[in-house]
């Protein structure tokens, strides 16, 4: 293994600082003359975060209370389950019954019955021949991307891919070509011009527009050229399909043995983890390589349990996929109708353009003073020049509430945000 030389090369007279070395002593640490100031390691932060500041794109953290009068279109609880008494119960019932945490990784002593009940479920109801629970949707994007891109393969990557996709590919040991947004001819031309194994990955919705990929075509070109396709399904699961069963599902892809779906079950299940979908075959080989997995303390038992408790809701009653779509259709086509610049729906994801960074900042803020809660997305999280309001289309909202949280965005707009 190389190792970085660490033989003293300094001249024999060298000093440091202000303080001569005595021949046979021992050099003086840099930092503790007294005569010189000590270097600050973590200076460049004070830098970074002035620059946040002039840029308007400083993030704090604010602790939500328990109960709220605050109307919430900014969580990801598009069906309306984290509250739900069904699966909050199912949450306890699994801490009494396996502990507050895993207690190891998957591997040694993380894994019980539960997570294994978890994952037979999920692979049946989205479609898929085995699945695999993990602590993230992070981590499962993480362990599909470079547990399915071998060294010397090729990643086609949307540019607009979550940030969990992105540093999939980083980690991995393949070639990355990123490829234009919802474009299969471009990643046609990636793929054309590599000989060996090849994968491409994909939201199935992109988190900040909502806009769905073209999976039926972006699964044709990679049979073409015989490359799997993987696909974060984190904002498809519960919305997309027949009764929520996904974006593989709703394209007629589910099960298919060259594509793999991976998917949270802090979304539409309202609990917190991630998981895999595929092959078998592709499944246990997850087990065996996938570092997120193996290296990790498995997913806690009160989530496995939450999830598990939302998923047969969801399946005992598919209408809340079809509501949560129809809230986002009525906010489009209001907040379009009142002036505001919207992206068409393709799931439950509502983004509404905003001028600037700080204008988005203040137009959210406004809101909640007004009593209602929106997500605000400004760089990084989006490009440079494409800020904006970003609203859950919550399955157990009322259309009273749709109306009001119109009115509010809209009286709340800043001038740049309405077409006149």
């Amino acid at each position: 293994m190389h190792r970085q030389a660490t033989e003293d090369r300094r001249p024999a007279d060298q000093t440091l600082g202000a303080v001569p070395v005595p021949p046979g002593a021992a050099p003086v640490p840099p930092g503790t003359d007294p005569a010189q100031p000590a270097a600050d390691p973590f200076g460049w932060l004070d830098e970074q975060a002035e620059r946040r500041r002039a840029a308007g794109l400083v993030r704090t953290l604010r602790p939500r209370p328990a109960d709220s009068d605050l109307l919430d279109l900014a969580s990801n609880d598009y069906l309306g389950l984290a509250r739900h008494p069904e699966v909050t119960e199912g949450a306890a019932a699994a801490a009494r019954r396996w502990g507050g945490g895993a207690t190891g990784s998957r591997l040694v002593t993380g894994s019980t019955a539960l997570h294994a009940e978890l994952e037979r479920e999920l692979a049946e109801f989205c479609g898929f021949e085995a699945a695999l629970v993990l602590s993230s949707g992070y981590a499962a994007n993480l362990a599909a991307v470079t547990a399915l891109a071998p060294h010397g393969g090729l990643i086609v990557s949307d540019t607009g891919n979550h940030a969990s996709l992105i540093d999939g590919c980083r980690l991995a040991r393949a070639t990355t070509s990123v490829v234009a947004h919802t474009d299969p001819d471009a990643a046609r031309k990636a793929l054309s011009g590599h000989e060996g194994p090849a994968v491409a990955v994909t939201d199935s919705v992109f988190s900040v527009d909502g806009d769905a990929a073209p999976l039926p075509e972006l699964a044709a070109v990679c049979r073409s050229f015989g490359a799997a396709l993987i696909l974060d399904d984190a904002h498809g699961l519960g919305v997309l399909g027949e009764g929520g069963r996904g974006a593989a599902h709703a394209a007629g892809l589910a099960g298919d043995p060259d594509v793999v779906a991976t998917l949270t079950l802090s979304k539409s299940l309202g609990s917190q983890g991630g998981a895999v979908l595929g092959p078998a075959r592709v499944i246990e080989h997850l087990v065996n390589t996938a570092r997120t997995f193996i290296f990790d303390t498995g997913l806690a038992p009160a989530a496995a349990g939450a999830a598990l408790a939302a998923l047969r809701l969801i399946a005992r009653e598919p209408h809340r996929a079809a509501r949560a779509r129809a809230v986002a259709t009525a906010l489009h086509e209001q907040l379009t109708a009142a002036g505001l610049t919207t992206v068409r729906p393709d799931a439950a994801v509502v983004s509404v353009h905003a001028p600037t960074p700080d204008e988005a900042l203040r137009w959210a803020a406004d809101c909640r003073a007004a009593g209602l809660v929106v997500g605000c997305f400004r760089p990084p999280s989006v490009p440079d020049g494409i800020s904006r309001l970003r609203l859950t289309a919550r399955a157990d909202l009322t259309e009273t509430q749709v109306t009001d949280a119109v009115r509010t965005i809209t009286r709340t707009a800043p001038a740049g945000a309405v077409r006149r």
